[in-house]
Protein backbone atom coordinates (compact mmCIF):
# COMPACT_ATOMS: atom_id res chain seq x y z
CA UNK A 1 0.00 0.00 0.00
CA UNK A 2 2.90 2.31 1.16
CA UNK A 3 4.47 1.41 -2.16
CA UNK A 4 1.57 1.92 -4.24
CA UNK A 5 1.55 5.53 -2.74
CA UNK A 6 4.64 6.55 -3.18
CA UNK A 7 4.10 5.21 -7.17
CA UNK A 8 1.15 7.79 -7.29
CA UNK A 9 3.20 10.82 -5.76
CA UNK A 10 6.12 10.78 -7.76
CA UNK A 11 3.75 9.95 -11.29
CA UNK A 12 2.42 13.45 -9.82
CA UNK A 13 5.33 15.06 -9.59
CA UNK A 14 6.54 14.22 -13.01
CA UNK A 15 4.90 16.96 -15.05
CA UNK A 16 6.43 19.16 -13.10
CA UNK A 17 10.03 18.00 -13.80
CA UNK A 18 8.82 17.48 -16.95
CA UNK A 19 7.83 21.71 -16.96
CA UNK A 20 10.85 23.30 -15.87
CA UNK A 21 13.74 24.90 -17.81
CA UNK A 22 16.37 21.95 -18.54
CA UNK A 23 19.85 23.80 -16.52
CA UNK A 24 22.79 23.78 -18.31
CA UNK A 25 25.06 20.53 -17.26
CA UNK A 26 28.32 22.08 -15.86
CA UNK A 27 25.19 23.49 -13.02
CA UNK A 28 23.77 19.96 -12.19
CA UNK A 29 27.64 18.75 -11.77
CA UNK A 30 27.78 21.95 -9.64
CA UNK A 31 25.02 20.75 -7.67
CA UNK A 32 25.70 17.50 -6.98
CA UNK A 33 29.63 18.52 -6.22
CA UNK A 34 28.15 21.17 -3.81
CA UNK A 35 29.63 20.93 -0.21
CA UNK A 36 26.81 21.18 2.04
CA UNK A 37 28.37 19.52 5.26
CA UNK A 38 28.63 22.19 8.35
CA UNK A 39 32.58 20.75 8.75
CA UNK A 40 33.19 20.53 5.10
CA UNK A 41 34.51 23.40 3.10
CA UNK A 42 33.93 24.76 -0.70
CA UNK A 43 36.31 27.89 -1.57
CA UNK A 44 38.07 29.22 -4.53
CA UNK A 45 40.07 32.19 -4.58
CA UNK A 46 42.87 34.03 -5.11
CA UNK A 47 46.63 34.28 -3.31
CA UNK A 48 49.87 36.15 -4.50
CA UNK A 49 52.32 34.16 -4.93
CA UNK A 50 55.62 34.71 -6.03
CA UNK A 51 54.56 37.95 -7.26
CA UNK A 52 51.45 37.06 -9.29
CA UNK A 53 47.52 36.43 -8.36
CA UNK A 54 47.32 32.52 -8.40
CA UNK A 55 43.97 30.66 -8.01
CA UNK A 56 43.31 27.92 -5.62
CA UNK A 57 40.17 25.24 -5.15
CA UNK A 58 39.74 23.95 -1.96
CA UNK A 59 37.09 20.99 -1.47
CA UNK A 60 36.33 18.82 2.02
CA UNK A 61 33.75 17.19 3.77
CA UNK A 62 35.68 17.84 7.65
CA UNK A 63 38.10 19.96 7.88
CA UNK A 64 39.46 18.21 10.41
CA UNK A 65 40.79 15.92 7.64
CA UNK A 66 44.64 15.27 6.39
CA UNK A 67 45.04 18.46 3.44
CA UNK A 68 46.44 16.92 0.00
CA UNK A 69 48.15 19.55 -1.71
CA UNK A 70 47.79 18.63 -5.91
CA UNK A 71 50.35 19.97 -8.04
CA UNK A 72 48.97 19.59 -11.86
CA UNK A 73 51.07 18.08 -14.85
CA UNK A 74 51.09 20.07 -18.13
CA UNK A 75 53.27 21.91 -17.90
CA UNK A 76 49.80 24.30 -17.89
CA UNK A 77 47.52 21.15 -17.97
CA UNK A 78 45.31 22.43 -14.58
CA UNK A 79 43.49 19.90 -12.52
CA UNK A 80 41.04 22.64 -11.31
CA UNK A 81 38.59 22.07 -14.51
CA UNK A 82 38.68 18.35 -14.61
CA UNK A 83 39.10 17.40 -11.34
CA UNK A 84 34.80 17.24 -10.80
CA UNK A 85 35.04 13.81 -13.05
CA UNK A 86 37.46 12.04 -10.57
CA UNK A 87 37.39 14.02 -6.88
CA UNK A 88 34.44 13.55 -5.03
CA UNK A 89 35.35 10.18 -3.05
CA UNK A 90 38.60 11.60 -1.89
CA UNK A 91 36.94 14.99 -0.60
CA UNK A 92 35.27 12.18 1.67
CA UNK A 93 38.66 11.58 3.40
CA UNK A 94 40.45 14.54 2.38
CA UNK A 95 40.68 18.52 2.01
CA UNK A 96 42.10 18.25 -1.63
CA UNK A 97 43.83 21.69 -2.71
CA UNK A 98 44.24 22.13 -6.59
CA UNK A 99 46.02 25.29 -7.94
CA UNK A 100 46.46 26.58 -11.16
CA UNK A 101 50.06 27.31 -11.50
CA UNK A 102 51.58 30.48 -13.29
CA UNK A 103 50.86 30.45 -16.90
CA UNK A 104 48.03 27.95 -16.60
CA UNK A 105 44.31 28.11 -16.30
CA UNK A 106 42.30 30.78 -14.34
CA UNK A 107 45.87 31.98 -13.16
CA UNK A 108 47.14 32.75 -16.94
CA UNK A 109 44.12 35.19 -17.05
CA UNK A 110 45.51 37.30 -13.81
CA UNK A 111 48.14 38.62 -15.58
CA UNK A 112 50.31 39.89 -18.42
CA UNK A 113 51.82 36.60 -20.33
CA UNK A 114 54.40 39.11 -21.62
CA UNK A 115 55.21 39.71 -17.94
CA UNK A 116 55.13 36.07 -16.32
CA UNK A 117 57.24 34.31 -19.33
CA UNK A 118 60.72 35.34 -18.14
CA UNK A 119 59.54 33.31 -14.60
CA UNK A 120 58.17 30.46 -16.40
CA UNK A 121 61.60 28.44 -14.62
CA UNK A 122 61.37 25.64 -12.60
CA UNK A 123 62.86 27.01 -9.45
CA UNK A 124 59.99 29.85 -9.74
CA UNK A 125 57.28 26.59 -9.86
CA UNK A 126 59.02 24.78 -6.42
CA UNK A 127 58.72 27.90 -4.81
CA UNK A 128 55.63 28.57 -5.30
CA UNK A 129 54.55 25.15 -4.68
CA UNK A 130 56.73 25.87 -1.42
CA UNK A 131 54.82 29.43 -0.53
CA UNK A 132 51.44 27.70 -1.36
CA UNK A 133 52.59 24.66 0.91
CA UNK A 134 52.89 26.71 4.16
CA UNK A 135 50.10 28.95 3.82
CA UNK A 136 47.71 26.18 2.88
CA UNK A 137 48.78 24.74 6.09
CA UNK A 138 48.22 27.93 8.35
CA UNK A 139 44.82 28.66 6.43
CA UNK A 140 43.58 25.70 7.83
CA UNK A 141 45.48 24.74 10.71
CA UNK A 142 47.82 21.74 9.81
CA UNK A 143 51.28 21.22 10.70
CA UNK A 144 51.96 19.73 6.92
CA UNK A 145 50.20 18.74 4.22
CA UNK A 146 50.33 15.80 1.72
CA UNK A 147 52.20 16.53 -1.51
CA UNK A 148 51.18 14.51 -4.64
CA UNK A 149 52.02 15.52 -7.77
CA UNK A 150 50.86 14.12 -11.12
CA UNK A 151 53.02 14.29 -14.61
CA UNK A 152 54.71 17.47 -14.76
CA UNK A 153 53.97 18.03 -11.30
CA UNK A 154 56.08 15.29 -9.97
CA UNK A 155 58.95 17.76 -11.04
CA UNK A 156 57.93 20.66 -9.40
CA UNK A 157 56.50 18.78 -6.21
CA UNK A 158 59.47 16.45 -5.62
CA UNK A 159 61.78 19.68 -5.70
CA UNK A 160 59.35 21.00 -3.36
CA UNK A 161 59.80 17.78 -1.10
CA UNK A 162 63.44 17.86 -1.26
CA UNK A 163 64.07 21.51 -0.56
CA UNK A 164 61.61 21.69 2.48
CA UNK A 165 60.56 18.38 3.56
CA UNK A 166 59.18 19.81 6.90
CA UNK A 167 56.34 20.75 5.24
CA UNK A 168 55.20 17.19 3.85
CA UNK A 169 53.81 14.38 5.84
CA UNK A 170 54.28 12.31 2.30
CA UNK A 171 54.92 12.47 -0.89
CA UNK A 172 53.22 10.96 -3.70
CA UNK A 173 53.90 10.75 -7.33
CA UNK A 174 51.55 9.69 -9.76
CA UNK A 175 53.06 9.68 -13.32
CA UNK A 176 56.14 10.36 -11.85
CA UNK A 177 59.36 11.83 -14.34
CA UNK A 178 62.53 10.28 -13.46
CA UNK A 179 64.63 10.79 -15.91
CA UNK A 180 63.22 13.01 -19.25
CA UNK A 181 65.39 11.50 -21.66
CA UNK A 182 64.67 7.82 -20.38
CA UNK A 183 60.95 8.79 -20.91
CA UNK A 184 61.29 10.41 -24.25
CA UNK A 185 63.12 6.98 -25.76
CA UNK A 186 60.73 4.27 -24.00
CA UNK A 187 57.66 5.99 -25.24
CA UNK A 188 59.13 5.88 -28.76
CA UNK A 189 60.51 2.77 -28.51
CA UNK A 190 57.06 1.52 -27.40
CA UNK A 191 55.18 3.09 -29.96
CA UNK A 192 57.20 2.08 -32.71
CA UNK A 193 56.98 -1.37 -31.48
CA UNK A 194 52.83 -0.98 -31.18
CA UNK A 195 52.97 0.42 -35.12
CA UNK A 196 54.77 -2.19 -36.31
CA UNK A 197 53.21 -5.18 -34.86
CA UNK A 198 49.74 -3.64 -36.09
CA UNK A 199 51.47 -3.18 -39.70
CA UNK A 200 50.87 0.66 -39.45
CA UNK A 201 52.63 2.36 -42.15
CA UNK A 202 51.19 6.08 -41.74
CA UNK A 203 52.87 5.33 -38.39
CA UNK A 204 56.04 3.91 -39.23
CA UNK A 205 56.57 6.74 -41.95
CA UNK A 206 56.02 9.39 -39.04
CA UNK A 207 58.17 8.06 -36.88
CA UNK A 208 61.02 7.45 -38.79
CA UNK A 209 61.46 10.93 -39.66
CA UNK A 210 62.19 11.88 -35.80
CA UNK A 211 64.51 8.40 -35.83
CA UNK A 212 66.51 7.62 -34.16
CA UNK A 213 64.70 9.41 -31.42
CA UNK A 214 65.47 10.81 -28.90
CA UNK A 215 69.26 10.50 -30.92
CA UNK A 216 71.74 13.45 -30.77
CA UNK A 217 69.60 15.59 -32.38
CA UNK A 218 67.45 18.53 -30.28
CA UNK A 219 64.36 17.12 -28.30
CA UNK A 220 62.07 19.84 -30.33
CA UNK A 221 58.37 20.65 -29.78
CA UNK A 222 57.53 18.95 -33.02
CA UNK A 223 59.65 16.05 -32.34
CA UNK A 224 58.12 15.09 -29.04
CA UNK A 225 54.57 15.51 -30.51
CA UNK A 226 55.05 12.74 -33.03
CA UNK A 227 56.50 10.32 -30.50
CA UNK A 228 53.78 10.98 -28.02
CA UNK A 229 51.03 10.89 -30.85
CA UNK A 230 51.79 7.14 -31.56
CA UNK A 231 52.71 6.00 -28.40
CA UNK A 232 49.20 7.81 -27.01
CA UNK A 233 47.18 6.08 -29.71
CA UNK A 234 48.59 2.76 -28.61
CA UNK A 235 47.34 3.27 -25.14
CA UNK A 236 49.82 4.86 -23.65
CA UNK A 237 48.10 8.03 -22.14
CA UNK A 238 44.49 6.14 -21.45
CA UNK A 239 45.49 2.06 -21.07
CA UNK A 240 43.16 0.21 -23.97
CA UNK A 241 42.05 3.71 -25.83
CA UNK A 242 43.57 5.51 -28.73
CA UNK A 243 42.24 8.56 -27.39
CA UNK A 244 41.01 10.30 -24.42
CA UNK A 245 38.37 12.79 -25.00
CA UNK A 246 36.90 12.25 -21.71
CA UNK A 247 40.03 14.08 -20.33
CA UNK A 248 40.39 17.36 -23.04
CA UNK A 249 36.79 17.77 -23.26
CA UNK A 250 36.19 17.30 -19.50
CA UNK A 251 36.99 21.39 -18.83
CA UNK A 252 33.98 22.14 -21.09
CA UNK A 253 31.61 20.61 -18.01
CA UNK A 254 33.35 22.06 -15.43
CA UNK A 255 31.69 24.55 -12.60
CA UNK A 256 34.86 26.04 -11.56
CA UNK A 257 35.41 27.71 -15.10
CA UNK A 258 33.91 29.68 -17.47
CA UNK A 259 34.65 29.62 -21.12
CA UNK A 260 37.69 32.50 -20.92
CA UNK A 261 39.22 29.72 -18.57
CA UNK A 262 39.01 26.96 -20.94
CA UNK A 263 40.44 28.81 -23.98
CA UNK A 264 43.03 30.14 -21.00
CA UNK A 265 44.15 26.00 -20.95
CA UNK A 266 45.36 26.43 -24.75
CA UNK A 267 46.96 30.01 -24.50
CA UNK A 268 48.63 28.93 -21.47
CA UNK A 269 50.28 26.01 -23.02
CA UNK A 270 51.30 28.10 -25.81
CA UNK A 271 53.06 30.29 -23.38
CA UNK A 272 54.35 27.76 -21.26
CA UNK A 273 55.80 24.54 -23.23
CA UNK A 274 58.41 26.43 -25.12
CA UNK A 275 59.57 28.24 -22.00
CA UNK A 276 60.16 25.09 -19.62
CA UNK A 277 60.97 22.55 -22.58
CA UNK A 278 64.66 22.73 -21.97
CA UNK A 279 64.73 22.53 -18.67
CA UNK A 280 62.19 19.78 -18.09
CA UNK A 281 64.61 17.75 -20.30
CA UNK A 282 67.31 18.02 -18.22
CA UNK A 283 65.24 16.64 -15.43
CA UNK A 284 67.08 13.55 -13.72
CA UNK A 285 66.80 12.36 -10.61
CA UNK A 286 68.10 9.45 -10.71
CA UNK A 287 70.63 10.81 -8.45
CA UNK A 288 68.38 11.25 -5.92
CA UNK A 289 69.74 8.10 -3.40
CA UNK A 290 68.22 9.22 0.20
CA UNK A 291 64.59 10.86 0.17
CA UNK A 292 63.57 12.97 3.39
CA UNK A 293 60.02 11.75 3.58
CA UNK A 294 57.68 9.10 2.95
CA UNK A 295 57.15 8.29 -1.04
CA UNK A 296 54.81 6.52 -2.57
CA UNK A 297 54.67 5.95 -6.58
CA UNK A 298 51.63 5.19 -8.22
CA UNK A 299 52.36 3.72 -11.43
CA UNK A 300 50.23 3.39 -14.05
CA UNK A 301 51.33 -0.58 -16.13
CA UNK A 302 50.43 0.77 -19.32
CA UNK A 303 52.02 4.55 -18.91
CA UNK A 304 53.99 5.66 -22.44
CA UNK A 305 53.75 9.17 -21.63
CA UNK A 306 55.62 9.25 -18.75
CA UNK A 307 56.67 5.30 -18.39
CA UNK A 308 57.01 3.78 -15.05
CA UNK A 309 59.91 1.43 -15.73
CA UNK A 310 62.21 4.07 -14.59
CA UNK A 311 60.30 5.20 -11.46
CA UNK A 312 59.85 1.49 -10.18
CA UNK A 313 63.82 1.11 -10.73
CA UNK A 314 64.38 4.11 -8.55
CA UNK A 315 62.19 3.42 -5.91
CA UNK A 316 63.79 0.32 -5.47
CA UNK A 317 67.20 1.73 -4.60
CA UNK A 318 66.41 4.67 -2.53
CA UNK A 319 66.38 5.05 1.05
CA UNK A 320 63.37 6.62 2.63
CA UNK A 321 61.40 6.84 5.95
CA UNK A 322 58.98 4.14 4.26
CA UNK A 323 58.50 3.88 0.33
CA UNK A 324 55.63 2.07 -1.42
CA UNK A 325 54.99 1.43 -4.52
CA UNK A 326 51.42 1.08 -6.18
CA UNK A 327 50.58 -0.73 -9.56
CA UNK A 328 47.89 0.11 -11.05
CA UNK A 329 47.00 -2.63 -13.38
CA UNK A 330 43.93 -0.81 -15.71
CA UNK A 331 45.99 2.50 -15.79
CA UNK A 332 48.47 4.63 -18.31
CA UNK A 333 49.37 8.09 -17.27
CA UNK A 334 45.71 8.64 -16.18
CA UNK A 335 45.85 7.22 -12.99
CA UNK A 336 43.05 9.40 -11.54
CA UNK A 337 40.84 9.44 -14.17
CA UNK A 338 40.76 5.64 -15.01
CA UNK A 339 41.17 3.87 -11.50
CA UNK A 340 39.56 6.42 -9.25
CA UNK A 341 38.34 3.85 -6.88
CA UNK A 342 41.95 2.29 -6.08
CA UNK A 343 43.28 5.64 -6.21
CA UNK A 344 41.35 6.24 -3.15
CA UNK A 345 41.97 2.90 -1.82
CA UNK A 346 45.32 3.62 -2.13
CA UNK A 347 45.64 6.99 -0.76
CA UNK A 348 43.78 5.68 2.34
CA UNK A 349 45.34 2.92 2.89
CA UNK A 350 48.78 3.91 2.36
CA UNK A 351 49.15 7.47 2.72
CA UNK A 352 46.14 9.05 5.16
CA UNK A 353 48.12 7.14 8.13
CA UNK A 354 51.30 9.12 7.80
CA UNK A 355 49.33 12.72 8.04
CA UNK A 356 49.45 12.41 11.71
CA UNK A 357 50.81 14.92 14.13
Amino acid sequence: MIRTLYRCLLLLALPLFALAAEPPPRDVIGDLGRIVSPSGIQENFKLRIGGIDQWLYVRGQDKANPVILFVHGGPASPAAPVMWTYQRPLEEYFTVVNYDQRGAGKTYLESDPAAVKPTLKIDRYVQDAVEIAQQVAQRYGKRKVILVGHSWGTIVAMKAALARPDLFYAYVGIGQIINAHDNERISFDYGLQQARAAHNQAALDELATIAPYPGNQPITRERIIIARKWAQYYGGLSAFRSESGYYFNAAALSPEYDKAAVDAIDKGSLLTLGSVIDEMLEVDFKGVTRFPIPVLMFMGRHDYSTPSQPTAAWLDKVKAPYKKGVWFERSSHLVQFEEPGKLLVSLLEYVRPLARD
